[in-house]
């Protein structure tokens, strides 16, 4: 029978005293500059070059840096540690955010731009998937078993509330400072946001506490595990959320433009994270026998009904409504996918799946935001704002695939970096069947 686990001070172990007071807040503004990027980036290549279509190309290959990149730092802070692998990601983007600055600016090919915005999306480190993976480790070592399963839950909520709120935050921010400064204040905002708080994320005493010993021979699960079904249905469905940020986003901004109210996107936009960000928080109060599969798929299909509706709104207040009802659904069905992300993660590879999902949404939201715009160009707003109901029912379609599919014979049930055999079962089991530890 293994011992539970004590905080050193000897008082009840909770997770805000093993990650300590300052992680939350450290954690959170650190994922900003990542939720800035997509959006700064074209709003500074439109302003300077005056090509919206080299605007939009620009965000897609931000996004194509994100996918191609993302899962190796993901696989190198598995294998080496979070710390070293966020110092050098975090000083390379900072480097790159101030080039684009400049870059866009001078008189450089378009080639150049596009270079820089790749280098950008690839070097970014990403904080929410890094985060999860710390927390759960320090959940599956330093909280009781019959604690873990709540704290599981409740962390997963947090945690994809923080990214819907830099998320919809994140585009409200470069607006505002492009605005009333220039249009390069948000890449040097970003800038200065990733020297900082990226840099604190990765100094912060638990990025030791997830990284390997050095004593001991990392434990990994074979790399073609990332390829089971049963991991790249979730990165598909969390390609669907960022194609749903980015179309919602581009489209309501077309919308709102059109009517002459296009200073109004940012607040229309954050009522879908106030909804999003309440649900998000309150996951934990769910029935358990409210599995992880059926809340994707429910979830889901409440995105698509506000969507469908989002389509047909021939007005503000419709489309305020569809935003309501959207952040309703979008909030949930982030948390499941990362919760089922650390249910899934194959040994020693946990770092990485979370990083594949954090590059599968940035890699939709990039690719969203540059088709939107065209298309909203080509044959206007209306138009464009049904391509926010082929993304929720991307999301939905992975949803009844993951329902429905069988599961692949052996897979492992991994859920943090470095745990001996004992702790990725009770891991599995906690996720599986939290009723039986509670």
């Amino acid at each position: 029978m293994t011992s539970q686990p004590t905080h050193p001070s000897g008082g009840r172990p909770t997770l805000l005293r093993a990650a300590g007071a300052a992680y939350f807040p450290i954690a959170f503004v650190a994922r900003f500059p990542f939720a800035m990027m997509v959006v700064g980036t074209l709003t500074l290549v439109v302003s300077a070059r005056g090509s919206i279509a080299l605007g939009g190309l620009n965000s897609a290959v931000v996004g194509l840096g994100s996918a191609l990149i993302g899962p190796l730092l993901g696989a190198a802070a598995d294998r080496i540690g979070q710390r070293p692998v966020i110092l050098l990601s975090g000083v390379v983007t900072s480097l790159s955010l101030i080039a684009m600055s400049w870059v866009a600016f001078s008189s450089l090919p378009d080639l150049a731009v596009l270079a820089v915005g790749f280098v950008i999306g690839a070097s970014s480190p990403q904080i929410g998937p890094l985060s999860r993976s710390r927390l759960v480790h320090l959940i599956l070592t330093r909280l009781p078993s019959g604690r873990r399963a709540k704290s599981l839950n409740a962390t997963m909520g947090y945690e994809s509330a923080a990214d819907e709120t830099a998320f919809v935050f994140g585009p409200v921010v470069v607006g505002a400072l492009a605005t009333t400064m220039t249009a390069a204040a948000p890449m040097i905002g970003a800038a200065v946001l990733t020297l900082v708080f990226v840099t604190a994320f990765a100094l912060h005493p638990t990025a030791r506490v997830s990284a390997p010993a050095h004593d001991e021979p990392v434990t990994q699960a074979p790399a073609r595990e990332l390829r089971s079904l049963r991991v790249l249905v979730i990165v598909a469905g969390a390609l669907g959320v960022g194609l749903f940020f980015g179309t919602v986003l581009t489209s309501l901004t077309a919308f709102l433009s059109e009517v002459g109210r296009g200073d109004s996107a940012g607040l229309v936009y954050g009522i879908m994270g106030v909804g999003s960000t309440i649900l998000a928080l309150g996951i934990s109060l769910f029935p358990e026998g409210f599995s992880l599969r059926w809340r994707w798929l429910a979830f889901s299909s409440l995105m698509l009904a506000a969507m469908l509706a989002f389509g047909l709104a021939g007005g503000l207040t419709g489309v305020a409504a569809a935003m309501a009802v959207a952040g309703i659904g979008i909030g949930p069905t982030v948390v499941t996918l990362y919760s089922l992300a650390a249910e899934r993660s194959p040994q020693g590879r946990s770092a990485t799946v979370m990083t594949m999902l954090g590059s599968a949404t940035i890699v939709g939201q990039s690719l969203a935001s540059a088709i939107t715009g065209g298309i909203a160009e080509r044959i206007g707003a209306q138009g464009a704002m049904w391509l926010p109901t082929a993304a929720a029912a991307l999301v939905v379609l992975t949803a009844l695939v993951n329902a429905f599919a069988r599961r692949t014979p052996g897979a492992t049930e991994g859920v943090v970096t470095g745990q001996d055999q004992e702790v990725q079962d009770e891991a599995a089991a906690l996720v599986e069947r939290p009723v039986e530890h509670l």
